[in-house]
């Protein structure tokens, strides 16, 4: 999986603020769909998402899984 949807994406950030809440900290990985995401990928992914939001007003439609050069712009809309 290269990409998440935004349902993936949304379940992604729910699974890692459950985690939170429960320990105190970010997990070191999450899982979503049988796809491993880790912790500084998921960190990434976020921002990007958010940067995206602020700039254009919406959510993306799909969201590249990894960490990115933010000048690149690599969170992908469909």
């Amino acid at each position: 999986m290269e990409s998440l949807t935004l349902i993936q994406y949304r379940k992604m950030v729910d699974t890692v603020i459950e985690f939170k809440k429960l320990n105190g900290e970010m997990p070191e990985y999450t899982v979503i769909d049988g796809c491993r995401i880790d912790k500084e990928d998921f960190i990434d992914m976020i921002e990007r998402v958010n940067k995206f939001f602020l700039e254009m007003g919406r959510n993306p439609g799909r969201i590249e899984i990894g960490r990115t050069d933010f000048n690149v712009g690599k969170v992908l809309v469909h």
